[in-house]
């Protein structure tokens, strides 16, 4: 995904409907020459967890107005807890944050950049008599800052003298003080209705080593000094958040206030909600420090990560976010539409091959024995350029054990004895007998072939109701394949009996793994993150931490059927 591809996607899905409220306002500031004309977005991830599909909304929403209004976008690092923070996470927003196409430039930041800074803006506001050090304890705090019916109370500490304040501040950044012994609080209004108007706290004193400062400060900025101020000190035109900001609106106004600097505009939206997932970063981290999936990179986490391993595309997301589009009020997104968006994109763009993932031996008594040929196969019929390729074929193949049934039902029309069916791209086949194990179990069948029919035509006009995929089996290569289903079998997770947590939703049957699957010789050389449909099972991709040369391992990405566009037709009836 590049600049170019994103502004054709948002202009032309803009023009099929009206613009969403935030891109109206920036228009009507653009028009009225607000901030000189100039567009100038960020995103401020915390480096304390992986990116999730949530963040990909405030990613698409701001990188895409700034490249939509030829404007400026920054990436910034709010790193302001060092007791969460790690490098780790760091690389991780790094690497999704480029996955997805945005280019940043020379306008990489962190909020640390800007500790010497914010320690001033905290001196000017105590000498102002706007902000005073603090003794309480955090539950003390908490116990003084009233409910949302009852006013707080003033800490008994709130009235000392501004000299008093400059001293215990400047020894609380020398070290003098233990952690919790005292804190750095705004002096707003305790009766204030807004609780977070309450005389919140600016400083905290932390002795943990900061992944990019070391053990240089021993006071840290909480997040609600430092957000509003570092948009402030990078000029950021329009501060773009979700809308559980909103509350905290009128309080980063008054820090901006108080400090007679630089006004970013602050615009909320709805934050991204999704069925089947949960997003919450507390509950990802249990996800993953539990065992319940395989590492934030698990294909069934709703981590960019994850959705990259899994084959999603970064064309496929942008698209997504696109048609959501930006409301003011919370909604719930059904993951359906996501999976539509990344089918109708995979769709054109993958190339299809034949894979056997639970096999059933055939052997085609009537084809000469150690004769094998090649059939042309095209590579992807949405797509002329792809080409097309050889597919070997022989004597003994494999196709699917549910393309077979030895007493079928009404409208089973696939194999069963004396039946005949169409071998994708060859010959139709007939079932003449088949081999059974000690436990009941067909794992054989011998057939007969019709070879007038290749190319998968009788001559004599005779019709069949199935055609079946195969893979030839002395050709056949061997590989792992991973099938993913939603992570949760209720569409909200949060949903639960009595007693139960989220985690009893999650579904036992999000993964199942093959370990015998039997693909056509093409996908030997599969790269890592290589995507293709596998025809008649789903698009899947080549897994990139576990599949090599010497063992291959795939995932299914998503399955060929459509739920959203079910969803679609049923809604068209009512």
């Amino acid at each position: 995904m590049d600049d170019k591809k994103i502004k054709e996607l948002l202009t032309k899905n803009e023009n099929s409907g009206s613009k969403d409220f935030i891109r109206q306002i920036i228009e009507e500031d653009i028009r009225n020459n607000k901030h000189n004309g100039d567009v100038h977005t960020r995103f401020p991830p915390e480096p304390n967890g992986f990116l999730h599909i949530g963040h990909a909304k405030a990613i698409c929403l701001n990188y895409g107005i700034s490249v939509q209004y030829e404007g400026k976008f920054n990436l910034r690092f709010d790193d302001t807890n060092p007791i969460k923070e790690e490098t780790e996470y760091v690389e991780a927003i790094l690497t999704d944050m480029k996955w997805l196409g945005t280019n940043w430039e020379d306008r990489l930041f962190h909020a640390s950049d800007y500790f010497p800074i914010l320690y001033d803006y905290a001196l000017k506001l105590i000498k102002k008599g706007k902000a005073y050090v603090d003794d309480l304890s955090a539950d003390e705090i908490r116990e003084y800052r009233g409910t949302l019916t009852q006013p707080g109370k003033n800490s008994p500490f709130r009235d000392r003298s501004v000299e008093e304040n400059l001293n215990l501040f400047l020894k609380m950044k020398n070290g003098e003080f233990a952690e919790g012994e005292k804190t750095l609080r705004a002096k707003i209004d305790m009766a204030h209705p807004n609780m977070n108007m309450r005389d919140p706290v600016m400083y905290r004193i932390m002795y943990k080593t900061h992944h990019r400062t070391g053990d240089e400060w021993c006071i840290y900025p909480t997040y609600d000094f430092t957000h509003g101020q570092s948009d402030s000190i990078e000029h950021i035109t329009h501060s773009l958040c979700s809308l559980e900001f909103e509350n905290h609106r009128p309080l980063y106004n008054w820090f901006l206030d108080e400090l007679d600097i630089y006004h970013p505009q602050q615009i909320e939206f709805a934050r991204l909600n999704l069925s089947y997932t949960v997003l919450s970063k507390r509950k990802l981290i249990l996800l993953v420090e539990e065992g319940y999936v395989d590492g934030w990179d698990d294909p069934r986490m709703p981590t960019i990560s994850g959705l990259r391993r899994r084959g999603y595309t970064p064309d496929s997301i942008w698209d997504f976010m696109d048609r959501i589009g930006m409301a003011k009020s919370n909604n719930i997104v059904d993951h359906a539409l996501l999976e539509h968006c990344l089918r109708e994109e995979l769709n054109k763009t993958t190339n299809r091959y034949m894979a056997v993932l639970k096999p059933l031996k055939v052997i085609i008594d009537n084809y000469p024995e150690d004769q094998a040929e090649e059939l042309e196969a095209i590579n992807n019929p949405e797509d002329q350029s792809a080409g097309k390729r050889k597919v070997p074929f022989s004597k003994e193949l494999y196709i699917e054990q549910d393309d077979f049934m030895e007493d079928p039902p009404k409208k089973f029309y696939r194999l069963a004895p004396w039946r005949e069916v169409r071998l994708r791209y060859a010959y139709f086949l007939k079932c003449n007998s088949f081999v059974k194990d000690d436990d009941g179990n067909v794992i054989e069948l011998h057939c007969t072939y019709d070879p007038e029919t290749r190319g998968g035509s009788a001559p004599d006009g005779r019709k069949v109701k199935a055609t079946l995929h195969w893979v030839s089996a002395p050709h056949a290569i061997n590989a792992e394949v991973r099938l993913y289903e939603k992570l949760f079998i209720n569409e909200n997770p949060y949903d639960t009996p009595e007693g139960k947590d989220f985690t009893s939703n999650i579904n036992p049957h999000s993964l199942e793994i093959l370990t015998g699957s039997k693909l056509e010789p093409a996908l030997a050389h599969a790269k890592p993150g290589e995507r293709m449909q596998f025809e008649r099972k789903g698009y899947f991709c080549a897994d990139t931490k576990y599949s090599t040369d010497e063992k291959l391992v795939f995932n299914r990405t998503v399955t060929l059927k459509d739920d959203w566009s079910k969803i679609q037709k049923a809604m068209k009836k009512r």
